[in-house]
């Protein structure tokens, strides 16, 4: 068996959000992976790295969107995932296309193949990382777009089920 490093994290598929994240007029946008928790409540988590901007928002918001990337967003989700910065929109760096939350502040991005909103239930800190556990208030399903999946550093399109 080989010992455990960074690269097995790789190793395990997993889903592609767009979290997104909202106080008054300050909002932020990066790709995480998230898991579900359980159905009913339906609880999911997703960990923030404690030195950017998505996790000081929603320590504050306590609530965040979580905007399952579409086959069209794999682009956005390579771009998201390597740019940080305070000072940065990346709402306009990027072109991110929102629109209105029912139950959050944070926006939800148009295109995505689903949009979660989420409110904090409770927080562990990990390493470098903090670990959110929060409840599903909203979401909403584009069924005209496809998911992806993260796998071995490459995604893929969630197009047709196996067999």
């Amino acid at each position: 068996m080989k010992k455990a490093t960074p690269g097995v994290s790789r190793l395990l598929p997993c889903s592609v959000t767009l979290l997104t994240v909202g106080v008054k007029a300050k909002q932020d946008a990066m790709t995480a992976a998230a898991m579900f928790v359980s159905e009913n409540p339906p609880l999911l988590t997703v960990s923030v790295a404690k030195h950017i901007v998505s996790h000081d928002l929603i320590e504050q918001a306590g609530e965040f969107v979580l905007n399952v990337a579409s086959s069209n967003q794999v682009k956005l989700a390579r771009q998201l995932g390597f740019t940080h910065g305070r000072e940065m929109d990346k709402f306009k760096r990027f072109g991110l296309r929102k629109e209105k939350a029912k139950k959050v502040a944070a926006p939800l991005i148009k295109g995505s193949y689903a949009s979660i909103e989420c409110k904090v239930i409770t927080s562990l800190s990990a390493a470098n990382y903090v670990i959110y556990l929060a409840e599903v208030v909203a979401y909403k399903v584009d069924e005209k777009q496809v998911p992806v999946a993260w796998h071995r550093n490459k995604y893929f399109s969630l197009a047709q089920e196996a067999r």
